[in-house]
């Protein structure tokens, strides 16, 4: 039975969606229990899975996230990652301030030893299907190259035990593919990554990320965050000029009635309630944060990837690998 803490107060939906979606969670995994932490009146639900545990602050998106989480010790999301920490659960969620998940990780559950930076992860959809992890998205707004080669090997852990790809290729974001171009950070990198050992695909330009000819893609966390929101921002902008244009006219309107099967394939494959949530690498316990603006489907599959990890022994695995390179 993996028994995973949530934050019910984080999240633009919350908490509603997220009682809907962790009441959906217990119902179609039947080895998951539930800690739901939340403010009086945040859960209604009678689930003899779901242990609700009621407290008196909540984390607001536009909080400062380490004077936050320092102050409000009796917040869901800071009593949620102290269940990790103490051994009560074996993975939170959470669809709050990114900010403060990050902080609360890591004042609680702590990174783990010689891990230098923890980074914040996501699978990016690819036209093959299979989907691409990136990282860091956001968790650094700077990075150094031996970081960068951690989130790598990380991420290469990952990879193999959540998703069963043996050996994955690893791409370098950059500005061309070409060796002698980037920036210190990237040409340091890729020399970094180049004697790993791993399985170095070299530069990858972001054009490619979609078509995923690479396993994983690594980059700094102020870029991978400017590529992420490019991503959403064009998605929906295309999906909704698609719509406009089906609804255009009357024929348009049949063919799309006789497309609407592919269009929805289309659509499923850009939503990101599909991917669950983007586990917080480097940190000593399964730390998952959801989308802020989650839905119950995104909650669903947020909790099934914390089962996931919490089930795979990832954590140990990257403790094995680090504390081989430091012995």
């Amino acid at each position: 039975m993996a028994k995973i803490a949530v934050d019910l107060m984080g999240g633009d939906n919350a908490p509603k969606a997220i009682e809907e979606g962790i009441l959906q969670a217990v119902d179609t995994f039947e080895d998951v229990e539930i800690l739901a932490y939340g403010m009086a009146g945040s859960y209604s639900g009678n689930h003899p899975r779901v242990t609700f545990i009621e407290v008196t602050e909540k984390i607001e998106s536009d909080d400062d996230p380490v004077k936050s989480v320092r102050r409000k010790k009796d917040s869901s999301l800071v009593r949620a990652v102290k269940a990790v920490a103490d051994g009560e659960a074996e993975a939170i969620v959470s669809a709050g301030n990114t900010g403060a998940i990050m902080s609360a990780g890591l004042f609680g559950v702590k990174r783990i030893k010689g891990i230098e930076r923890p980074a914040i992860t996501t699978m990016l959809p690819t036209t093959s299907g299979k989907g691409m992890l990136m990282l860091d998205m956001g968790a650094n707004s700077e990075n150094k190259p031996n970081h960068l080669l951690q989130f790598a090997q990380m991420a290469s852990v990952y990879m193999e035990n959540i998703e069963g790809r043996k050996n994955p290729s690893i791409g370098l974001i950059n500005n061309g593919s070409e060796e002698i171009k980037g920036t210190e950070l990237t040409k340091e990198t890729y020399q970094l990554l180049k004697h790993s050992g791993l399985n170095f695909a070299g530069f990858f330009e972001t054009r490619d990320i979609l078509t995923g000819d690479v396993d994983i893609a690594v980059t700094d966390g102020f870029t991978g965050n400017v590529v992420l929101k490019t991503i959403e921002g064009t998605s929906s902008s295309l999906l909704g000029e698609v719509k406009k244009i089906m609804l255009k006219n009357p024929v348009n309107k049949l063919a799309a009635l006789a497309m609407k099967n592919d269009f929805q394939e289309l659509k499923n494959m850009l939503d990101y309630r599909q991917f669950g949530g983007a586990p917080l690498m480097g940190l000593q316990g399964n730390v998952i944060k959801a989308h802020g603006s989650s839905d119950a489907t995104a909650i669903v599959n947020a909790v099934k990837q914390a089962k996931i990890m919490a089930e795979s022994g990832t954590i140990d695995k990257i403790k094995d690998l680090i504390g081989e390179q430091n012995d």
